[in-house]
């Protein structure tokens, strides 16, 4: 651990707290010292632990801070675990899925769907307890289950069990089996059941609560009071037909389908769990004397040096003050290729330093890094509940008291219309109904798909801030695109030299450079990285002068110089002549011509642009082929912007509007009834990103962009409004997948329990048959959503 020369003296854990420091050697007893850890005062000479760092002598109050001291001495001796910001302590706050408006503090059930409550945070460090608690309950109720369906099963597959036994004893045997599993293990879907009544919020556990009890009540009062039925209910031998193993089965499945959700839900968070973990656990810091050594990533605070060795995750958002490397930030931008950094640049935090020695000072840490906002967004997606899921609860608060009825209305025919024994069929026929339309898969359909996809569009680079956007991007018809930075690089370049008369293009190149050295304009800085890369020598200039909208002046090399555009060239009686068409021909490209003007002569001109991303073609067509139409709404001036329009083949061009302009576009577009996406990365286009329908802001961008889009694309380029568009229709088309599963389900399902069949085939559905088959419902909804995550994008 660098330079710390450590002797340990004896680690004992008793009380108090900790100690200061002291000039090497043994402490005399009765002496005190403040521990650098916790500040508190300790007494020496009596066992307590202590540490020699740099020849100076530190006592602690206990092992604990000790070692961690010991782990980051000069966290502790600058100070700097003062300066650190109190996180303000998170306690594990829960919601529900489905119903979002339900936060508390820890786990437990939402009072009004019965669902079990997850981590805000889309992660948890703990364990899931109730997935252990039903994976416990379930093995109970499936070790009745077995045991009682051979009990009454077996005669009808040549296994006469009950003969051997006995019917009496047979059916106590299936009484002690069957009570344990309903009155212990079934007590959690009680209590979700009992809550659905008294708040009135009735689902699926309404519909459990009452099968089970209704088959199980039904049950016992058979098995210990046979006289209260009559006479010709009674099968051979004096017994009623009891069905503890359709409530024990019921149970078994339930719990089958609550275990598999579980651990669905859990493989949601897989997507949050490895964007967490490419955040390293430790950071290398550089002390102001030199010192190296590893330190927990909590310990570094803003402006504290790092170093990132080769193969090394770059450990918090930071400014790079030394070395050179290549940073594979494919985890931002989805490209293989890393990226080149040297001196000046930034680095994200969980981004992986390929081959150079970086040497970084921290400029965010902790939750303020750009990884903590990405897992933040990615967990309140998952979290969030898209505008169809408003329909499903709709559905399903109708639904309960319907089928609730229609097992009323099934009991009662069965008793005035049913062969005998009629109470037999009235309740079985009522238990079934309950069960089989038990609208779990209703339920899950909606959260299953929207926390599948969210976490896989996480993983291509496509952030959904809430569920809502993803429905609405799917139906969008118009996209708005701001040029710079969107469909550009936003970044000028020199992309023409023109040599007029006697100059050359570097002398040209040279007096332009040497002009613009003094200004800090996009434009100016173009010219002078084009002639450093051509490798030409600069002269000073002198006298320099910007004159606003037309260009600058100066004198270099003893010469007048003047560059600028044509309204310059008049202001400076300057003949520009041919040079004009040819700095015409220039903008009709997209380019910015200026003229270079010597000792009152046009000696040339000098053209920049800002280079289209080579991405951005194919993604214009991708979006046209989707059927598309695309707008670019621009700062830029007319002629620029058709000429980059002419080249992509972009439909409509609005230039030189201001902030105000694009909303009003949007607000427009609207009016005509069109579906807008906003695509931007500025300031300048978050008021016209908040209004459009889906707002997708490109990652590379400003943060109030990203703040105001319900998209963010993390690498910024057009390709990732194709991928989220197609995520998007893919997720809605699943959606309306698990709904017609849940809703087909259940309208062939209730009227077949209700024995809609037995006049045809003589048969009765059995309430054992009925939850499977809720369960099958369930589970074929949890598949389909599951399909989302392998989805090509």
């Amino acid at each position: 651990m660098g330079t710390h020369d450590h002797s340990h003296h004896e680690h004992k854990s008793d009380g108090s707290c900790c100690g200061s420091a002291k000039a090497g050697g043994a402490a005399p007893a009765g002496e005190t010292a403040i521990d650098p850890v916790c500040g508190m005062t300790v007494k020496l000479g009596i066992g307590k632990p202590s540490l020699t760092y740099k020849g100076t002598e530190y006592h602690f109050c206990n092992p604990k801070c000790h070692d961690r001291f010991e782990a980051d001495p000069y966290f502790y001796l600058s100070g700097n675990n003062r300066k650190k910001k109190k996180a303000a302590p998170k306690n594990a706050l829960y919601t529900c899925p489905m119903d979002p408006e339900i936060v508390q503090e820890g786990p437990g059930t939402c009072p009004i769907c019965g669902m079990a409550l997850e981590p805000m945070s889309g992660v948890s460090d703990e364990p899931n307890h109730e997935l252990i608690d039903f994976t416990r309950r379930l093995w109970v109720s499936a070790g009745a289950a077995i045991p009682l369906l051979i009990l009454t099963m077996g005669p009808m597959i040549g296994l006469p069990v009950r003969e051997w036994i006995g019917e009496r004893i047979a059916v106590y045997l299936e009484f002690l089996l069957a009570t344990p599993v309903v009155l212990w293990a079934a007590r959690p879907f009680f209590h979700r059941g009992w809550t659905s009544l008294k708040t009135r919020n009735f689902n699926m556990w309404t519909l459990i609560m009452l099968g089970v009890a209704a088959a199980y009540a039904y049950s016992v009062v058979g098995t210990f009071m046979p006289e209260l039925f009559p006479a010709r209910m009674l099968m051979e031998g004096g017994h009623v037909p009891v069905y503890f193993e359709a409530s024990v089965v019921i149970i078994a499945l339930v719990f089958v389908g609550q275990v598999l959700e579980l651990r669905a839900r859990e493989r949601t968070g897989d997507a949050i769990k490895a964007l967490l973990d490419l955040a390293p656990k430790t950071a290398r810091r550089i002390t102001p004397d030199g010192d190296e050594y590893d330190v927990p990533l909590e310990n570094i605070i803003e402006g504290d040096l790092m170093r990132v060795r080769p193969g090394e995750s770059v450990p918090v958002d930071a400014v790079v003050r030394e070395g050179h490397s290549s940073v594979d930030e494919s985890m931002l931008t989805g490209e293989p290729l890393p990226v080149e950094k040297e001196e000046g640049d930034n680095v994200t935090g969980g981004t992986l330093n390929k081959n150079g020695t970086l040497v970084i000072e921290a400029a965010k840490v902790g939750e303020d890094t750009m990884l903590a906002h990405i897992v933040e967004m990615v967990a309140a997606a998952q979290r969030s509940r898209a505008p169809i899921q408003g329909l499903a609860d709709r559905v399903a608060s109708y639904f309960v008291p319907t089928v609730v009825a229609v097992a009323i209305i099934a009991f009662i025919s069965w008793m005035v219309w049913g062969p005998q024994p009629a109470f037999v069929f009235a309740i079985v026929s009522a238990v079934s109904v309950l069960i089989i339309a038990c609208p779990c898969a209703l339920g899950l359909a909606t959260p299953m798909s929207i926390m599948t996809a969210t976490g896989r569009g996480a993983q291509a680079g496509v952030l959904v801030k809430e569920a809502g956007a993803l429905e609405r991007m799917a139906k969008v018809d118009t996209v708005v695109v701001d040029k710079t930075g969107t469909l550009t690089e936003g970044r000028p370049k020199l992309t023409d030299v023109v040599a007029l008369g006697d100059a050359s293009e570097d002398d040209v190149l040279a007096f332009a450079a040497a002009l613009e050295k003094g200004s800090e304009h996009p434009l100016a800085e173009a010219i002078v990285a084009g002639a450093e890369e051509r490798g030409i020598k600069l002269e000073a200039a002198s006298g320099f002068e910007a004159v606003t909208g037309r260009g600058v002046k100066g004198t270099v090399g003893g010469k007048a110089v003047a560059l600028g555009n044509g309204a310059m060239m008049q202001a400076e009686e300057i003949e520009a002549g041919a040079a004009t068409e040819r700095a015409d021909a220039l903008r009709t490209e997209g380019k910015t011509a200026m003229f270079v003007a010597v000792d009152g002569a046009v000696a040339g001109i000098v053209a920049v642009a800002d280079p289209v991303k080579e991405t951005t073609a194919d993604a214009i067509r991708a979006l046209h082929d989707a059927g598309l139409r695309i707008i670019m709404a621009t700062g830029d001036n007319e002629r620029t912007a058709k000429a980059v329009a002419a080249h992509l083949g972009i439909d409509e061009v609005r230039a030189g509007v201001l902030p105000e302009d694009k909303k009003a576009l949007v607000d427009a577009l609207h009016a005509r009834g069109a579906r807008v996406a906003m695509a931007g990365d500025g300031v300048n286009d978050a008021p016209a990103l908040a209004a459009a329908d889906v707002g997708i802001a490109m990652g590379t961008g400003a943060d109030v962009a990203v703040e105001s889009a319900g998209i963010t694309l993390l690498k910024g380029d057009l390709q990732g409004i194709v991928k989220a568009r197609k995520l998007a229709q893919s997720t809605l088309a699943n959606i309306k997948q698990n709904l017609f599963f849940a809703f087909a389900y259940n309208s062939i399902g209730v009227p077949v329990a209700a024995g809609i069949l037995y006049p045809l085939t003589g048969t009765l559905l059995s309430p054992m048959i009925a939850a499977v088959a809720m369960s099958l419902s369930s589970v074929s909804v949890i598949s389909n959503a599951l399909r989302l995550r392998s989805l090509k994008l």
